[in-house]
Protein backbone atom coordinates (compact mmCIF):
# COMPACT_ATOMS: atom_id res chain seq x y z
CA UNK A 1 0.00 0.00 0.00
CA UNK A 2 3.00 2.00 1.27
CA UNK A 3 4.92 1.44 -2.46
CA UNK A 4 1.55 2.24 -4.60
CA UNK A 5 1.34 5.48 -2.93
CA UNK A 6 4.79 6.44 -3.26
CA UNK A 7 4.53 5.56 -7.00
CA UNK A 8 1.52 7.53 -7.49
CA UNK A 9 3.24 11.00 -5.98
CA UNK A 10 6.37 10.10 -7.88
CA UNK A 11 4.10 9.47 -10.77
CA UNK A 12 2.02 13.09 -9.95
CA UNK A 13 5.41 14.84 -9.57
CA UNK A 14 6.98 13.72 -12.65
CA UNK A 15 3.17 14.35 -14.87
CA UNK A 16 3.48 17.93 -13.04
CA UNK A 17 7.02 18.73 -13.69
CA UNK A 18 6.42 17.43 -17.80
CA UNK A 19 3.43 19.81 -17.24
CA UNK A 20 5.26 22.54 -16.70
CA UNK A 21 8.20 21.93 -18.87
CA UNK A 22 5.34 22.06 -21.60
CA UNK A 23 4.42 25.05 -20.68
CA UNK A 24 7.71 26.76 -20.62
CA UNK A 25 8.39 25.66 -24.40
CA UNK A 26 5.05 26.52 -25.25
CA UNK A 27 5.90 29.84 -23.45
CA UNK A 28 9.10 30.32 -25.26
CA UNK A 29 7.67 29.10 -28.94
CA UNK A 30 5.32 32.14 -28.35
CA UNK A 31 8.31 34.82 -27.89
CA UNK A 32 10.27 33.55 -30.50
CA UNK A 33 7.16 33.37 -32.65
CA UNK A 34 6.95 37.24 -31.36
CA UNK A 35 10.45 38.23 -32.04
CA UNK A 36 9.96 36.59 -35.49
CA UNK A 37 7.33 38.99 -36.41
CA UNK A 38 8.77 41.90 -35.25
CA UNK A 39 12.16 41.10 -37.16
CA UNK A 40 9.93 40.66 -40.40
CA UNK A 41 7.81 43.67 -40.02
CA UNK A 42 9.36 46.31 -37.93
CA UNK A 43 12.92 45.69 -38.16
CA UNK A 44 13.27 44.48 -34.83
CA UNK A 45 17.20 44.24 -34.47
CA UNK A 46 18.12 41.82 -31.67
CA UNK A 47 19.11 38.39 -31.18
CA UNK A 48 16.68 35.37 -29.92
CA UNK A 49 17.14 34.65 -26.54
CA UNK A 50 15.47 31.87 -24.85
CA UNK A 51 15.37 31.94 -21.05
CA UNK A 52 14.86 27.71 -20.99
CA UNK A 53 17.29 25.20 -20.19
CA UNK A 54 16.62 22.85 -22.96
CA UNK A 55 20.23 22.41 -25.03
CA UNK A 56 17.90 20.84 -27.81
CA UNK A 57 15.88 24.16 -27.97
CA UNK A 58 19.09 26.58 -27.52
CA UNK A 59 20.79 25.51 -30.00
CA UNK A 60 17.40 25.85 -32.43
CA UNK A 61 17.92 29.10 -31.47
CA UNK A 62 21.12 29.84 -31.83
CA UNK A 63 20.34 28.69 -35.45
CA UNK A 64 17.90 30.64 -35.89
CA UNK A 65 20.05 33.52 -34.92
CA UNK A 66 22.59 32.62 -37.33
CA UNK A 67 19.76 32.45 -40.31
CA UNK A 68 18.65 35.74 -39.27
CA UNK A 69 22.08 37.47 -39.32
CA UNK A 70 22.56 35.79 -42.83
CA UNK A 71 19.49 37.75 -44.14
CA UNK A 72 20.45 40.79 -42.89
CA UNK A 73 23.54 40.81 -44.61
CA UNK A 74 21.81 39.78 -47.99
CA UNK A 75 19.01 42.32 -47.37
CA UNK A 76 22.31 45.42 -46.81
CA UNK A 77 24.19 43.85 -49.82
CA UNK A 78 20.70 43.77 -51.93
CA UNK A 79 19.66 47.26 -50.75
CA UNK A 80 23.78 48.60 -51.28
CA UNK A 81 23.66 46.54 -54.90
CA UNK A 82 20.50 48.64 -55.95
CA UNK A 83 21.44 52.15 -55.12
CA UNK A 84 24.42 51.39 -57.30
CA UNK A 85 22.32 50.36 -60.56
CA UNK A 86 20.17 53.28 -59.22
CA UNK A 87 23.05 55.62 -59.16
CA UNK A 88 24.80 53.98 -62.23
CA UNK A 89 21.62 54.61 -64.42
CA UNK A 90 21.35 58.28 -63.27
CA UNK A 91 24.88 59.00 -64.18
CA UNK A 92 24.51 57.42 -67.69
CA UNK A 93 21.08 58.99 -67.99
CA UNK A 94 22.99 62.74 -66.91
CA UNK A 95 26.44 61.98 -69.18
CA UNK A 96 23.69 61.00 -72.22
CA UNK A 97 21.54 63.79 -72.10
CA UNK A 98 24.37 66.58 -73.01
CA UNK A 99 26.03 65.31 -76.18
CA UNK A 100 22.28 64.20 -77.69
CA UNK A 101 21.28 67.70 -76.82
CA UNK A 102 24.48 69.13 -78.94
CA UNK A 103 24.12 66.43 -81.73
CA UNK A 104 20.24 67.21 -81.65
CA UNK A 105 21.31 71.00 -82.58
CA UNK A 106 23.76 70.34 -85.09
CA UNK A 107 21.09 68.50 -86.88
CA UNK A 108 18.40 70.87 -86.55
CA UNK A 109 20.88 73.69 -88.15
CA UNK A 110 22.33 70.95 -90.84
CA UNK A 111 18.12 71.16 -91.60
CA UNK A 112 18.45 74.56 -93.05
CA UNK A 113 21.44 73.61 -95.14
CA UNK A 114 20.64 74.46 -98.79
CA UNK A 115 23.38 72.70 -100.29
CA UNK A 116 22.47 68.89 -99.03
CA UNK A 117 21.08 66.71 -101.63
CA UNK A 118 18.12 64.91 -101.62
CA UNK A 119 19.52 61.64 -100.52
CA UNK A 120 21.94 63.44 -97.69
CA UNK A 121 18.05 65.31 -96.19
CA UNK A 122 16.61 62.29 -95.96
CA UNK A 123 19.28 60.68 -94.06
CA UNK A 124 19.92 63.89 -91.49
CA UNK A 125 15.98 63.51 -91.06
CA UNK A 126 16.36 59.76 -89.57
CA UNK A 127 19.61 61.18 -87.86
CA UNK A 128 17.31 63.67 -86.28
CA UNK A 129 14.66 61.34 -85.26
CA UNK A 130 16.91 58.44 -83.82
CA UNK A 131 18.50 61.53 -81.80
CA UNK A 132 15.50 62.77 -80.33
CA UNK A 133 14.34 58.98 -79.44
CA UNK A 134 17.76 58.52 -77.59
CA UNK A 135 17.49 62.08 -75.72
CA UNK A 136 13.60 61.04 -75.28
CA UNK A 137 14.75 57.66 -73.33
CA UNK A 138 17.73 59.65 -71.93
CA UNK A 139 15.67 61.97 -70.00
CA UNK A 140 12.90 58.99 -69.02
CA UNK A 141 15.66 57.14 -67.27
CA UNK A 142 17.54 60.31 -65.36
CA UNK A 143 13.59 61.04 -64.40
CA UNK A 144 13.35 57.58 -63.10
CA UNK A 145 16.19 57.68 -61.32
CA UNK A 146 15.57 60.75 -59.55
CA UNK A 147 11.86 59.75 -58.54
CA UNK A 148 13.04 56.39 -57.42
CA UNK A 149 15.80 58.03 -55.32
CA UNK A 150 14.30 60.51 -53.54
CA UNK A 151 12.76 59.82 -50.48
CA UNK A 152 11.57 63.41 -49.33
CA UNK A 153 8.08 63.34 -48.07
CA UNK A 154 5.57 65.25 -50.62
CA UNK A 155 3.66 68.15 -49.51
CA UNK A 156 0.25 68.20 -50.70
CA UNK A 157 -1.89 71.43 -50.92
CA UNK A 158 -5.39 72.54 -52.20
CA UNK A 159 -5.02 72.35 -56.00
CA UNK A 160 -7.92 74.07 -58.24
CA UNK A 161 -7.80 71.11 -60.66
CA UNK A 162 -10.13 72.52 -63.10
CA UNK A 163 -7.42 75.65 -63.66
CA UNK A 164 -4.28 73.78 -63.95
CA UNK A 165 -5.95 71.06 -66.31
CA UNK A 166 -6.97 74.38 -68.72
CA UNK A 167 -3.23 75.85 -67.92
CA UNK A 168 -1.76 72.87 -69.34
CA UNK A 169 -3.81 72.84 -72.49
CA UNK A 170 -3.30 76.40 -72.95
CA UNK A 171 0.99 75.14 -72.23
CA UNK A 172 0.98 72.79 -75.10
CA UNK A 173 -1.46 73.82 -77.54
CA UNK A 174 1.28 74.01 -79.65
CA UNK A 175 2.34 70.73 -79.44
CA UNK A 176 -1.14 69.51 -79.78
CA UNK A 177 -1.63 71.44 -82.83
CA UNK A 178 1.81 70.01 -84.68
CA UNK A 179 0.54 66.46 -83.89
CA UNK A 180 -3.04 67.82 -85.65
CA UNK A 181 -4.64 66.66 -82.54
CA UNK A 182 -8.34 67.74 -81.83
CA UNK A 183 -8.86 68.24 -77.51
CA UNK A 184 -12.31 67.64 -76.19
CA UNK A 185 -12.13 68.73 -72.91
CA UNK A 186 -15.03 68.15 -70.57
CA UNK A 187 -15.53 69.88 -67.00
CA UNK A 188 -18.41 69.91 -64.87
CA UNK A 189 -20.26 73.77 -63.81
CA UNK A 190 -18.12 73.69 -60.66
CA UNK A 191 -14.52 74.04 -59.62
CA UNK A 192 -13.00 70.98 -58.77
CA UNK A 193 -10.32 71.13 -55.81
CA UNK A 194 -7.83 68.00 -54.73
CA UNK A 195 -5.06 67.70 -51.97
CA UNK A 196 -2.10 67.04 -55.32
CA UNK A 197 1.03 68.41 -55.28
CA UNK A 198 1.03 71.01 -58.77
CA UNK A 199 4.21 70.10 -60.12
CA UNK A 200 4.12 66.60 -59.79
CA UNK A 201 0.35 66.70 -61.72
CA UNK A 202 1.96 68.73 -64.48
CA UNK A 203 4.41 66.27 -64.90
CA UNK A 204 1.92 63.23 -64.88
CA UNK A 205 -0.28 65.34 -67.41
CA UNK A 206 2.79 66.09 -69.88
CA UNK A 207 3.40 61.81 -69.69
CA UNK A 208 -0.12 61.15 -70.68
CA UNK A 209 -0.18 63.37 -73.07
CA UNK A 210 3.10 61.62 -74.87
CA UNK A 211 1.27 58.75 -74.66
CA UNK A 212 -1.83 60.33 -76.29
CA UNK A 213 0.53 61.39 -78.97
CA UNK A 214 1.99 57.84 -79.43
CA UNK A 215 -1.67 56.66 -80.30
CA UNK A 216 -3.91 58.71 -81.04
CA UNK A 217 -4.52 59.74 -85.00
CA UNK A 218 -7.04 62.67 -84.61
CA UNK A 219 -9.03 63.74 -81.27
CA UNK A 220 -8.91 62.90 -77.73
CA UNK A 221 -10.42 63.75 -74.78
CA UNK A 222 -9.86 65.04 -71.17
CA UNK A 223 -12.16 64.87 -68.69
CA UNK A 224 -13.06 65.57 -65.03
CA UNK A 225 -15.25 64.45 -62.69
CA UNK A 226 -16.04 65.60 -58.81
CA UNK A 227 -17.61 61.90 -57.07
CA UNK A 228 -18.23 62.01 -53.35
CA UNK A 229 -14.79 62.38 -52.13
CA UNK A 230 -12.86 62.02 -55.05
CA UNK A 231 -11.50 63.79 -57.73
CA UNK A 232 -11.21 61.78 -61.22
CA UNK A 233 -9.21 63.28 -64.26
CA UNK A 234 -9.80 61.04 -67.04
CA UNK A 235 -7.32 60.97 -70.74
CA UNK A 236 -9.12 59.67 -73.16
CA UNK A 237 -7.60 58.51 -76.78
CA UNK A 238 -8.31 55.80 -80.15
CA UNK A 239 -5.88 53.38 -79.86
CA UNK A 240 -5.44 51.07 -83.43
CA UNK A 241 -4.58 48.00 -81.32
CA UNK A 242 -6.37 45.69 -79.60
CA UNK A 243 -3.30 44.11 -77.42
CA UNK A 244 -2.84 46.55 -74.70
CA UNK A 245 -2.55 44.44 -71.45
CA UNK A 246 -4.30 47.83 -69.18
CA UNK A 247 -3.35 45.31 -66.19
CA UNK A 248 0.48 45.46 -66.44
CA UNK A 249 0.12 49.56 -68.25
CA UNK A 250 1.85 51.03 -65.76
CA UNK A 251 4.52 48.17 -65.18
CA UNK A 252 8.38 49.23 -65.20
CA UNK A 253 8.95 49.17 -68.86
CA UNK A 254 5.79 48.14 -70.08
CA UNK A 255 5.67 48.49 -74.30
CA UNK A 256 2.74 47.57 -76.30
CA UNK A 257 5.09 47.90 -79.28
CA UNK A 258 6.41 44.48 -78.82
CA UNK A 259 8.80 44.68 -81.56
CA UNK A 260 10.17 48.03 -79.49
CA UNK A 261 10.53 50.14 -82.93
CA UNK A 262 9.38 52.79 -80.65
CA UNK A 263 10.88 56.29 -79.46
CA UNK A 264 10.95 55.68 -75.77
CA UNK A 265 12.30 53.30 -73.15
CA UNK A 266 8.61 52.61 -72.28
CA UNK A 267 8.91 54.40 -68.71
CA UNK A 268 6.54 57.26 -69.05
CA UNK A 269 2.86 55.32 -67.52
CA UNK A 270 5.23 53.96 -64.82
CA UNK A 271 6.52 57.50 -63.99
CA UNK A 272 2.92 58.38 -63.77
CA UNK A 273 2.24 55.28 -61.27
CA UNK A 274 5.22 56.49 -59.18
CA UNK A 275 4.22 60.65 -59.01
CA UNK A 276 0.62 59.62 -58.19
CA UNK A 277 1.66 57.00 -55.05
CA UNK A 278 4.02 60.24 -54.09
CA UNK A 279 0.96 61.74 -53.45
CA UNK A 280 -1.43 59.33 -52.38
CA UNK A 281 -3.27 58.79 -55.54
CA UNK A 282 -4.59 56.27 -57.96
CA UNK A 283 -4.14 55.47 -61.53
CA UNK A 284 -6.25 53.07 -63.56
CA UNK A 285 -6.61 52.15 -67.13
CA UNK A 286 -9.16 50.25 -69.51
CA UNK A 287 -9.83 48.92 -73.49
CA UNK A 288 -12.65 49.11 -74.31
CA UNK A 289 -13.35 49.27 -77.99
CA UNK A 290 -10.21 50.51 -78.80
CA UNK A 291 -10.80 53.35 -76.67
CA UNK A 292 -8.21 53.52 -74.16
CA UNK A 293 -9.18 55.61 -70.52
CA UNK A 294 -6.64 56.12 -67.98
CA UNK A 295 -8.07 57.44 -64.78
CA UNK A 296 -6.28 59.54 -62.16
CA UNK A 297 -7.90 59.23 -58.57
CA UNK A 298 -7.46 61.78 -56.24
CA UNK A 299 -9.17 62.80 -53.00
CA UNK A 300 -11.14 66.01 -52.82
CA UNK A 301 -10.09 69.00 -51.01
Amino acid sequence: MVIAIIISVVLAIALIALAVQLLSLKSEMRKLKKELAMTRDKGYNRQLTVSLIDNDFSALATEMNKNLDYQKQMKLQSERAERSLKQSVSDIAHDLRTPLTVIKGNLQMLEGEEKLSERGMEYLHICSEKSEAMKQMADEFFELSLLESDSAEVILSKVNITNLLMQFIADNEAVIRSCRLNPEVIFPEKTVFAQADEQLLMRMFSNLLNNIVKYAESEFTIALEAKESKCIIIFFNPVNSTNIDTEHLFDRTYRADKSRHGTSAGLGLYIVKLLAEKQGAEVDAKLENNLLKISIVLNIA
